[in-house]
């Protein structure tokens, strides 16, 4: 039985850790985590790919062991900023909501499922698969010390994945795919007094931006996401106010449906570049593909027959930004991202997770992987 008094003490424990990326040391809160999985007789490892980077991976084996089903939260968070009213490591509780970096994204996930195994061991609850459990560093960052190479490596072999990084019991059917690239554009440098001697590369670029933001693709609509998008996310260039700049470089965000690639876009972005300049470079920063699951899948039906027995509607959705559900289609592993968050507060000052949300999270949690079945 989910121990509400316990799973607010998780939490606010997970929150007190220090985690932030960058800054770059999940190691203390993977050891927690460890420690306490060890505690309930659970086999727990740490897989790090970079020293103070670990990742945890737990295993609680059920009856048939040739199937798997992977839960997983990540462990670092944005870093903290600035203008918090509540310390945001001090996971102060005031009116109902835990207040704390990571509150929302992800801890209290996290401490979602650690609240979920430590009732099924209780319980002494036999599953009818193996349930792993990965806890994962770097997901702020993309996952390069994360998720990406447990999937690549092989470490992780599962044959369904719930992704615990949402809120408010969104179900995640449907993410946009990113593409981060960088622009470099040369121009020649001059004296400021006599700019016609020069090229001013800050000129060429903005210029470029005004199309960039004007181009137009073909889609095709998606019910639960919005049109493609692109931001200019940065932009730098030149030495001094008194020198013509010769160089500039700005950074784009694109992001796109299911059924599209970040190629055509790639191509209309070197054309409109080509025809201000043919001195520029562009650097491809990451890429991450759009990903869909039926609404049909086993995994949407069963997490949403969890939920509905528990008197909460799940919200079928999409997702705009990127979760971790994209690495796992290159290995044909259906995934599915959900989560108890409070929505809005995420990487936020006086971010905040709902004790009602944990509890109700929790006891959805415990609800599916009891009753889970691959067919």
């Amino acid at each position: 039985m989910i121990n509400k008094k316990r799973l607010i003490r998780l939490t606010q424990a997970l929150i007190r850790i220090d985690s932030q990326n960058p800054g770059a040391d999940e190691s203390a809160i993977a050891h927690f985590v460890k420690n306490y999985l060890r505690r309930l007789g659970v086999k727990v490892r740490l897989v790090a790919f970079k020293k103070n980077r670990p990742n945890v991976i737990a295993v609680l084996e059920g009856i048939n062991t040739k199937r798997s089903l992977l839960i997983t939260p990540h462990l670092d968070t944005v870093p903290q900023g600035k203008n918090w009213r509540f310390p945001p490591m001090g996971a102060k509780i005031y009116q109902g909501k835990i207040y704390g970096l990571g509150a929302t994204d992800c801890k209290g996930n996290a401490a979602c499922a650690l609240e979920a195994i430590n009732s099924l061991v209780e319980d002494k609850v036999i599953l009818g698969y193996n349930l792993i459990l990965a806890a994962t560093a770097d997901e702020e960052c993309g996952s390069g010390l994360g998720l990406a190479p447990l999937l690549e490596k092989g470490i992780l072999k599962p044959d369904a994945c719930l992704v615990l990084d949402s809120d408010d019991f969104k179900l995640i059917v449907s993410q946009k795919g990113l593409l981060h690239l960088k622009v470099e554009i040369q121009g020649m440098r001059a004296h400021g007094a006599y700019p016609w001697r020069g090229i001013n590369a800050i000129g060429l670029a903005i210029n470029i931006l005004k199309e960039i933001e004007a181009i137009k693709l073909k889609f095709t609509a998606n019910r639960y996401l919005k049109r493609p998008t692109v931001n200019i996310g940065t932009i730098r260039g030149g030495d001094k106010v008194n020198i013509v700049a010769d160089w500039c470089e700005f950074e784009l965000d694109f992001r796109f449906l299911p059924g599209m690639t970040e190629k055509p876009f790639l191509r209309k972005l070197r054309n409109i570049i080509r025809k201000y300049t043919p001195s520029f470079k562009i650097e491809i920063e990451g890429v991450q593909k759009p990903y869909a699951i039926a609404k049909s899948h086993i995994l949407v039906s069963q997490i949403a027959r969890a939920m509905r027995e528990l008197k909460i509607t799940p919200r079928i959705s999409g997702s705009e930004g990127a979760t971790t559900i994209t690495f796992f289609q290159d290995k044909f592993i259906p995934a599915l991202a959900t989560g108890f968050g409070s929505g809005g507060c995420a990487h936020t000052a006086d971010e905040y997770v709902k004790i009602g949300n944990l509890c109700k999270g929790a006891k959805v949690l415990e609800n599916f992987l009891k009753n889970f079945k691959f067919n």
